[in-house]
């Protein structure tokens, strides 16, 4: 049993280990400037992965290629990056003023620009976090890419085999595809992915998107090809940092702009002064939880509110969406769509201007300027959420000259963590963030508690999270570490250490804020990292995250007008 304890424990440290190189890798190789991601200056991030094993990479140290983890990373890197030989990585540079068309990821707010056939260009403004999140799926991609090589090449010359030269056929056909030509391309594919025709044809149509209905084949191929090439022919794909975002990088730039904006709308509704509570979260939970009682009091006849709450997450129903948010619009609520390169848009909520409800009859003693302001800021990516806090609480200087601190009075965090016991849907309540790979940790009091949220047929867990460096570099080794020491580890999330860190230096060390801030932090959960098919690779929560979602708001919101001001 000792044996076993100790062989578990050197695998948690082999794991840890392997993260901290792959970070101090990533910021040499930053600072350096350029990389060749499968050359000599890539070895350590390759060897650093596949020794690490991530959960979300699935057979990643396998011969097979790893399809889950290649739609994970595929969803969140710019379509089109498969064709390109070059990467660079960029600050905002004015690209958006160009004829370049900006292509967004579908699973992450970042622009990009296909410059040429071989070049794309990706926008950093989120800060490293964004880097390490690019380049970790970077190297995955090309790790799979060569895979693909080895199962096709034949000889030193380059001579392939007939699976690939059918696949090349069907990929670079000018005609579209019919049923049982796509069916026989997907067979050759299996062939050369080493999985089973089911597998491929299952994932096909996960791949598509309007631009290309056929773009598993096409990924498949133009990896396979750009890694017979760098192979045979010699043509490296190299990945380079622009020096202006060398230069830029950590200097706060998007994150001042992004604060100061909001400081100067508040000014500008002469609620710059007024008790103001933030909140960290979606653009939709508040707004719905204030609002859809009464926009929807029709469509609310014999339902419950999570009945519209579910119904308002469904894709079809812009109608009712609609309809809120016209409501929310004339009873207080402005819109600040953000244009700093943050992309962070934000609400802001006077509740002086509330319509008539629950909520508002707990204010209705209070004199207008006791009234609280909500402002609710859209998920930061890592450690944006210190640089966008930090700015945030800063007391704003107007262009007058005149310096006015923020009267803020809580501030509350919610969002989707991975759960290291329960499953998705669950709540986490953390007692403190413990920030992965150094000896930071930050306890604090959270206003939210379990019982707050018991008895509405959602699991619910207090303890410790770990805010790790990057969710795509947990494995299932050092995670179960985590969850059976002393640190009572119940979940992790990226966000959650780098916003208390700004909070207790604006509070406690600057005065920028009451020391006596209140805060909440609740999580629930997208995946459970340590069982097999439920990591975020397996999909989305779908409908299971509507009520955990709109309990915590509901919570969050009570406890905000419950505050006597």
């Amino acid at each position: 049993m000792a044996n076993l304890k100790l062989q578990g424990r050197t695998r948690a440290q082999e794991s840890s280990s392997a993260i901290e190189r792959m970070y101090i890798t990533m910021r040499h190789l930053f600072n350096r400037g350029f990389y060749k991601p499968m050359g000599v200056s890539g070895d350590t991030l390759r060897e650093a992965l596949l020794t690490l094993r991530p959960e979300i990479y699935g057979s990643i140290a396998e011969e097979k290629v790893e399809l889950n983890g290649l739609l994970y990373v595929i969803d969140r890197l710019p379509i089109g990056i498969e064709e390109c030989r070059y990467i660079n990585l960029t600050s905002d540079e004015g690209y958006k003023n160009s004829h370049f068309k900006v292509i967004v990821p579908p699973k992450r707010r970042r622009n990009c620009y296909r410059i040429d056939e071989e070049q794309m260009n990706i926008e950093i403004t989120r800060g490293r976090s964004e880097i390490y999140d690019i380049l970790t799926h970077i190297t995955f991609l090309f790790i799979e890419a060569h895979k693909i090589m080895d199962r096709v090449v034949i000889n030193e010359q380059g001579s392939v085999t007939r699976d690939w030269q059918k696949l090349e056929k069907a990929v670079l056909s000018k005609k579209e595809l019919t049923n049982v030509e796509r069916e026989v391309a997907l067979t050759h594919t299996a062939n050369i992915l080493g999985r089973t025709f089911e597998e491929v044809s299952s994932l096909y149509s996960s791949f598509s998107c309007l631009e290309n209905k056929e773009r598993f084949l096409h990924i498949i191929y133009w990896l396979g090809k750009l890694a017979i090439e760098e192979s045979i022919e010699d043509k490296k794909r190299i990945v380079t940092f622009s020096p202006v975002l060398r230069e830029r990088l950590g200097h706060h730039i998007h994150g001042e702009i992004w604060a100061t904006e909001i400081k100067k709308k508040l000014q500008e509704l002469d609620i710059l002064n007024r008790p103001i509570h933030i909140i960290s979260a979606n653009m939709h939970s508040v707004m719905n939880t204030l609002y859809a009682p009464s926009a929807l009091k029709v469509e609310l006849k014999n339902k419950s509110t999570f009945d519209i709450y579910e119904a308002l997450s469904e894709q079809k129903n812009d109608k009712l969406r609609a309809k809120v948010q016209k409501l929310a619009l004339q009873k207080g609520m402005t819109y600040i769509e953000d244009h700093s390169g943050a992309n962070i848009n934000v609400q802001i909520f006077d509740t002086a201007k509330y319509i008539e409800n629950e909520y508002k009859n707990l204010i209705s003693d209070l004199d207008e300027h006791q009234k609280p302001v909500i402002v609710v800021m859209d998920y930061a990516f890592g450690e944006q959420a210190y640089e966008t806090m930090d700015e945030l609480l800063k007391p704003y200087t107007t262009p007058e000259g005149i310096k006015t601190h923020i009267d803020v009075k809580s501030i509350s965090i919610m969002g989707k963590a991975g759960i290291l016991e329960g499953g998705k849907g669950d709540i986490m309540i953390p007692t403190a963030h413990v920030f992965e790979g150094t000896a930071d940790n930050y306890p604090f009091r959270n206003q939210l508690k379990k019982k707050d949220l018991e008895g509405k047929g959602i699991d619910i867990y207090d303890g410790a999270m770990i805010t790790v460096l990057g969710t795509s570099l947990q494995n299932r080794d050092i995670l179960k570490f985590f969850h059976d020491s002393t640190w009572n580890v119940i979940g992790l999330e990226m966000e959650g250490a780098h916003y208390q860190k700004a909070i207790q230096s604006a509070s406690k060390l600057r005065g920028s804020i009451s020391p006596k801030v209140k805060v909440r932090y609740a999580y629930y959960a997208s995946d459970n990292p340590l069982e097999t098919g439920s990591t975020l690779a397996s999909g989305g929560l779908g409908t299971t995250g509507v009520k955990p979602t709109y309990l915590i708001t509901e919570k969050i919101i009570e406890q905000i007008f419950n505050e006597k001001q």
